[in-house]
C-alpha cells in the first residue's frame, strides 16, 4: 500500500509499505525520505496523532492510499518552569512587545490576546490548536485536488482546480506582500500643512490632482473672505455627487512658514475638508511635494507634512469613512464647469474634494455636456465582493490591513475556518 505524506512546507512523499510494518518502522523510512529524525516527527491521521510506535499500520485504522500529515516537533524549552515551545514564546513575547499588534489581536482573538498577557502554557495551546486547523485544512484542500483530478475531463473539476491553483498563487503573492514589504498594508495619512490665510490657522489638505484651490464657506466666513466672493463664477460641482460653488475670491493673502503669497480660492460647499490646496497654487508658487523629506518645498522653504496626530477630525471621519465603505458629503465630488453670468464662456471643469475621482491614482471620470456646461459624470465604482463567508469574518480579517478580496480568498484557502485564515495573515 501507498501513504503520502504532507509536511507543513507544503511538501508531499509518498512510501509504500506493508500493512503490517510497525509504525516505528515507517518513521525510519520517513526520516530517509524527508530528513526529519523519528524523535522529531509528529504523524497525524484523520485530526487524530499516532503515538504508538508499536502498533501496525492496519491496526492504526489507516487505510491504503490515504494522505497523512507529518510534522517536525520543536525543540521544547522552560519558561517559568513550564515546557514550552521556543516559537511559540518568541511569538508571545513579540505581541507583548508591540502594542499595535495586541490591540489588533484582542479585537480578532480575544482569547488568545488574553491567554498571552496572562498564561504562556494557554497561549502556546491556542497556537498550537490553531496550527493544526491549518494543517488540516491544507490537508483537506489536497484531498479534494485529488478527488478532483481522478476526472481530468471534468469541465468543472478542472475549473476548481484552476480557481484552486489562483487562489494559490494570490496568497503566496499576499505572502510575499508580507515579508518584504509589509509596509503595503498600512494606512496612508493624507497630506496636510499649517498655514494662515488672513491671519485666520488652517490645516490645508494637498492635493496635486486638483486643479484649483478651494475652500469651504465656513472657513471663508472664518477668514473674513465672504464679501470678496465673485458670485459671476458660481455654478453646481458635479462628480460623485454634486455640490454648489458660490463663486470665487480672486486674490488673498496666504501664509506658508514664513511666506506671504496670493492665493486664489474656489468658494464650494461641502464639509470635507476645509481647505484643498490645488494644483494651480502649487504651480503658480513653484511648490514641490517632497516625500522623501516629507515635506512641502515652497520657494526654497520646507513646510512639513502633518503627522497623524495632528490631522483636523473631518481627516480622520473621512479616513474611518472610507475604510468603512461609506460615501462622503455630497460635496466629495470632481468640481464640473460653474455657470457663468452674461454669456461668458464657460470655465474648464474645477476640482472636487478629496475622493471625487481627480486625485492621483484615481480612475478620470469621463466629461458630458449638459445645457452647455461640461459636467464631470461619476466614474463606475465596482460593487463590492460578494462571499459566501459571514460579513462579521470578513471584517475582522480586514481589520489586519487585508483588502476585502484578500480577505475573502484567505477564507477560502482556510476552508472558511477564521482562526486559521488569521493564522495565515500571520
Amino acid at each position: 500500500m501507498e501513504l503520502t505524506f504532507l509536511n507543513d512546507l507544503g511538501q508531499s512523499f509518498v512510501v509504500e509499505i506493508d500493512p503490517n510494518m510497525e509504525l516505528e518502522n515507517v518513521m525510519a523510512l520517513l526520516e530517509a525520505e524527508s530528513g526529519i529524525p523519528v524523535a522529531e516527527q509528529s504523524i497525524s491521521h484523520e485530526g487524530r496523532e499516532l503515538t504508538n510506535p508499536k502498533a501496525t499500520i492496519r491496526e492504526l485504522g489507516v487505510q491504503g492510499d490515504s494522505a497523512m500529515m507529518l510534522l517536525r516537533r520543536k525543540v521544547s524549552s522552560s519558561v517559568s518552569g513550564r515546557p514550552m515551545e521556543q516559537d511559540s514564546e518568541m511569538m508571545r513575547l513579540q505581541l507583548l512587545g508591540n502594542p499595535d499588534m495586541m490591540r489588533e489581536l484582542q479585537q480578532a482573538q480575544p482569547e488568545l490576546a488574553e491567554a498571552a498577557q496572562n498564561n504562556p502554557q494557554r497561549f502556546a495551546e491556542l497556537l498550537r490548536q490553531t496550527r493544526e486547523r491549518q494543517y488540516s485544512a491544507e490537508l483537506e484542500q489536497q484531498r479534494e485536488i485529488e478527488r478532483l483530478n481522478m476526472d481530468p475531463f471534468d469541465v468543472e473539476a478542472q475549473q476548481k482546480i484552476e480557481d484552486a491553483i489562483r487562489q494559490q498563487a494570490v496568497m503566496e503573492n499576499m505572502q510575499h506582500a508580507l515579508e518584504y514589504s509589509p509596509e503595503f498594508f498600512g494606512r496612508v495619512c493624507m497630506l496636510y500643512i499649517q498655514l494662515e490665510v488672513n491671519g485666520h490657522p488652517i490645516k490645508a489638505f494637498v492635493d496635486s490632482g486638483a486643479q484649483s484651490t478651494i475652500m469651504s464657506p465656513e472657513t471663508a466666513e472664518a477668514c473674513g473672505l465672504m464679501r470678496l466672493i465673485d458670485t459671476r463664477f458660481a455654478g453646481i460641482a458635479r462628480g460623485v455627487g454634486t455640490a454648489k460653488i458660490l463663486g470665487r475670491v480672486h486674490s488673498a493673502q496666504l501664509k506658508v512658514a514664513d511666506l506671504h503669497l496670493p492665493c486664489s480660492f474656489t468658494i464650494m460647499e461641502g464639509r470635507d475638508v476645509d481647505l484643498l490646496f490645488g494644483l494651480d497654487m502649487l504651480k503658480a508658487h513653484q511648490a514641490c511635494i517632497d516625500l522623501e523629506k516629507n515635506c512641502l518645498r515652497i520657494q526654497g522653504r520646507e513646510v512639513r507634512f502633518l503627522s497623524e496626530h495632528e490631522l483636523p477630525d473631518k481627516a480622520r471621519e473621512m479616513d474611518r469613512a472610507a475604510e468603512e465603505g461609506a460615501p462622503s458629503s455630497s460635496s466629495s465630488g470632481a468640481a464640473g464647469a460653474p455657470a457663468q453670468a452674461g454669456g461668458q464662456p464657460p470655465r474648464p471643469p474645477q476640482s472636487g474634494f478629496p475622493g471625487g475621482g481627480r486625485t492621483l491614482g484615481s480612475t478620470p471620470a469621463s466629461t458630458t455636456s449638459t445645457g452647455g456646461v461640461p459636467a464631470r459624470r461619476p466614474a463606475s465604482r465596482p460593487a463590492p465582493a460578494a462571499s459566501r463567508y459571514p460579513e462579521a469574518d470578513i471584517q475582522k480579517i480586514m481589520e489586519f490591513g487585508a483588502t476585502r478580496e484578500v480577505a475573502i480568498s484567505t477564507l477560502e484557502a482556510a476552508g472558511g475556518n477564521l482562526d486559521v485564515a488569521v493564522s495565515l495573515l500571520f
